[in-house]
């Protein structure tokens, strides 16, 4: 038997966070994304659990119903990683396996770069191993891809915060169907890149209809736990992305250093990340991660990989369990 899906408070690296529990077992932390929370992991927790796993999902600082620092600067990849080692060590282990999604991909990808003694394994959904921080800066993006990319677009101070907070549910559906596989756009991936007098949710209309995979219980799980953050609903979340180019500084001395654990990436042929530049899908996971144990992409998804295709990202995740569990080596 898993077990019973468990909700609780932790107190870790100075940072009160919401988590999911479910099931016993080897230790799985699962990491959303932008602009997510425990919920996007789902349709992960039963099927996980029910393998032998104990399935833990935070909600991130600043997120949902996790506390929410007011200090930008307490947002920095430093911190992130601090709360995932601290979040392990609160819940009575040594070692985990790290599976991220999105902004929480790079999260994963940093800690087994940072902490290889504690992460088994690592799985990034999405996002690809961008080493030292993370992402690449928007010192390189702005050139890349002008002032109007949404990671620039979200620098600014309470703008895109007041945008999207201004009607929670509509900006989920919005963002949530606007990044899917299912919506045409899709088909060929571009940046994200705001038109001039346009704002984000501007460029991503309400849905006709929902796709399969989402329904409006799934958007109302996520309002309600973002509204409990009023005004601030995504200001924690905006704030993950204005340290980027800061966490390239604190992390400079890492520059250089791979993944020297077991690694799984997983990564939809629509989803937009594809179509971006350095650090994008065209490079090398193989060498950030030489103990790369798969590259999977998968046809037709989107950008909300375990959402859009939880069939297959299980099956992905269970496979990697079990080449980590059996101590096989490439």
């Amino acid at each position: 038997m898993s077990g019973e899906l468990i909700h609780r408070h932790v107190d870790v690296n100075g940072v009160r966070l919401h988590i999911a529990e479910q099931g016993e077992g080897p230790l799985v932390l699962l990491l959303h994304g932008w602009p997510e929370s425990w919920y996007s992991w789902r349709h992960q927790f039963e099927p996980l659990a029910a393998a032998g796993y104990r399935v833990v999902a935070p909600d991130q600082r600043g997120y949902a119903r996790s506390e929410q620092p007011a200090d930008v600067t307490a947002y920095t990849m430093l911190h992130l990683v601090g709360d995932v080692i601290a979040l392990i060590r609160e819940l009575g282990e040594e070692r985990a396996i790290l599976v991220g999604h999105d902004m929480g991909a790079p999260v994963a990808w940093v800690t087994a770069m940072l902490r290889p003694d504690v992460v088994r394994g690592v799985a990034g959904l999405s996002v690809p191993p961008v080493l030292p921080a993370g992402l690449v800066p928007p010192s390189i993006t702005r050139t890349l891809y002008g002032e109007r990319f949404y990671q620039i677009y979200f620098q600014q101070p309470g703008v895109a915060d007041a945008e999207f907070a201004k009607d929670i549910a509509s900006s989920f559906r919005r963002v949530l169907y606007g990044a899917s596989g299912d919506n045409p756009r899709a088909r060929q991936p571009r940046p994200w890149i705001i038109p001039e007098g346009m704002t984000p949710l501007d460029t991503m209309p309400e849905p006709p209809a929902l796709p399969a995979w989402l329904t409006e219980d799934d958007i109302r799980a996520y309002a309600e736990d973002f509204a409990l953050h009023g005004a601030g609903a995504f200001t924690g979340a905006f704030n993950w992305y204005r340290n980027i180019e800061r966490n390239h500084e604190l992390l400079a001395a890492f520059q250089g250093r791979g993944i020297d654990v077991p690694a799984l990436y997983v990564v939809g042929d629509r989803d937009m990340v594809t179509a971006l530049g350095p650090g994008g899908v065209r490079a090398d996971v193989g060498k950030v991660a030489p103990r790369l144990h798969a590259q999977v992409t998968l046809p037709g998804c989107g950008h909300w990989t375990q959402q859009e295709r939880p069939a297959e990202v299980n099956a992905a995740l269970l496979d990697f369990f079990a080449h980590i569990d059996s101590g096989a080596t490439r």
